[in-house]
């Protein structure tokens, strides 16, 4: 079977029901608004409340993801989860998903897992399992889930976050066809940010964590270079839009002045008069597609996905055909970049890509409220805990946690009645 082609035919996002201002956030902390309101770029942080966790959010993206570009869930043959908060240390959620999404047996089903990375792993697996030729005209889901969660009144709390993005990945793509020959790749053991077994919260060194981001961009473009023989194909001047994984809105800002400094050759300070070309850059090629990262938070392996969410929602005919650049970096690390195809047609799909109406339908959290259940979210997946009620937290009908009984996870509800 030859294959000509593979890419992200579909593409949805889902998340928490609730949110917190970060203005009212950053009063509560005794800190200046604007510290995260323009130094982290934050407006709004999704809060997943005990009843919604790597499952519910990645089933029912995934279920919008195939629903809404008319998908029969029989096409799907590879099923993966990308996340760093599994919810067990052997069975993968997607297995989970699977069974929410009516899959079938003849469906291969696995989690990944490295830092953000995961979901971006994903991506690259799939459309090497196209291109071998193992798909047999099948499809591959890929799902982004996670909750970012540091803890209250903690250095990391204005940079949490939940949701998950789902994508379909296909031999006849309508939103983004990759290009393999264009991928590079980087890893280097660092421990600029884990996770022991035995804690529920991660540790970091945020600033060590910026320079490895930054150092993993560099070997991943340089590796691209190398893939495709030059650095054409993704030269700055040839794309219509970067993309990088947004832990924080700004730290887009510190990466495209990575790959600025990286593609030019040079190292530019503000005051140079490369600058001005850097910011203008920034301005027309970054900071348009990342209004649903601000006001989400940091969704870990699905940060990069929901900025092109963003991207192909806003997405015109002059667009179609264009070249973007793609960039994923996992703690710990390991990273890629590459490049990727607006497919013409892939406007017309805006609707079905944005997620604007789930967003309105949010709820915003007072402070209390928003405490009040972390401290709850903390213990719920205990064996002895309280059942998390739905009802407690305000939830309309969808898919919900329910909690665990004699060490097994419940759930109850169904992905398709989520608003």
């Amino acid at each position: 079977m030859t294959v000509t082609a593979a890419g992200i035919d579909a593409l949805a996002f889902y998340g928490p029901r609730c949110y917190v201002d970060m203005a009212e956030l950053a009063e509560a902390r005794g800190v200046d608004p604007d510290k995260y309101l323009l130094g982290l770029g934050q407006r709004q942080m999704a809060v997943a409340t005990p009843c919604e966790d790597t499952v519910t959010m990645a089933s029912v993206a995934g279920w919008r993801a195939l629903e809404q570009f008319d998908i029969d869930p029989a096409e799907i043959g590879t099923l993966i989860v990308g996340t760093e908060t599994g919810i067990d240390h052997s069975k993968p959620a997607a297995v989970y998903v699977h069974e929410m999404l009516g899959l079938g047996e003849n469906c291969r089903t696995f989690e990944t897992k490295h830092a953000c990375y995961g979901a971006m792993a994903g991506l690259t697996s799939t459309m090497d399992w196209i291109h071998a030729g193992r798909a047999r005209g099948r499809k591959a889901l890929v799902i982004a889930s996670d909750i970012a969660r540091y803890g209250i009144d903690t250095a990391g709390e204005p940079t949490q976050g939940a949701g998950a993005v789902a994508m379909v990945v296909g031999d006849s793509p309508r939103l983004l066809e990759l290009d393999p020959t264009t991928f590079g790749d980087y890893t280097r053991q660092v421990m600029d940010f884990w996770r022991p077994l035995y804690s529920k919260y991660a540790f970091a060194d945020g600033h060590y964590s910026i320079d490895c981001y930054l150092d993993a961009f560099t070997g991943a473009w340089r590796d691209a270079c190398e893939q495709a023989g030059g650095r054409d194909a993704f030269s700055l001047d040839n794309l219509d839009a970067c993309f990088y994984h947004v832990p924080f809105v700004k730290m887009a800002r510190k990466a495209h002045h990575r790959h600025c400094e990286t593609e030019w050759g040079q190292s530019i300070a503000r005051e140079d008069q490369l600058a001005t070309r850097v910011r203008e850059s920034y301005d027309t090629q970054v900071a348009p597609w990342l209004e649903l990262n601000s006001v989400v938070g940091n969704i870990y392996t699905g940060s990069l996905f929901l900025a092109i969410a963003d991207y192909l929602r806003k997405l015109d005919n002059a667009r179609e055909g264009g070249r973007i650049s793609l960039f994923s970096y996992g703690s710990g690390c390991g990273a890629a970049f590459g490049t990727a195809t607006v497919v013409e047609g892939a406007g017309n799909w805006r609707q079905q890509v944005d997620p604007q109406p789930h967003l309105d339908q949010r709820h915003k959290l007072d402070i209390p409220a928003y405490e009040q259940l972390i401290r709850a979210a903390d213990s719920a997946d205990h064996n002895d805990a309280p059942y998390p009620e739905p009802s407690q937290w305000d939830l309309g009908e969808g898919l919900y946690y329910v909690g665990t009984r004699d060490h097994i996870r419940h759930y109850s509800g169904n992905p398709a009645n989520a608003t």
